[in-house]
């Protein structure tokens, strides 16, 4: 289950300026949560589906299939 960052060193600057605001928690989420907290909750679902290939909601990881 490879994952890594965004390759766009821009996006990557803007939400880890976002999770600097927020203590850690996901900048595109409303709710501050234990599920919010970067990697959320969704994401590791997501990682956790070995068909899913994609980018995490806020962009800052992806996940992809060997």
């Amino acid at each position: 289950m490879p994952i890594k960052l965004n390759d766009n060193k821009d996006i990557v600057r803007v939400v880890r300026e976002g999770l600097r605001r927020t203590g850690g928690y996901c900048p595109c989420k409303r709710e501050q949560t234990e599920d919010t907290k970067c990697i959320c909750r969704e994401f590791r679902e997501q990682m956790a589906d070995p068909g899913f290939e994609g980018f995490c909601h806020c962009m800052l990881y992806y996940k992809y299939n060997e």
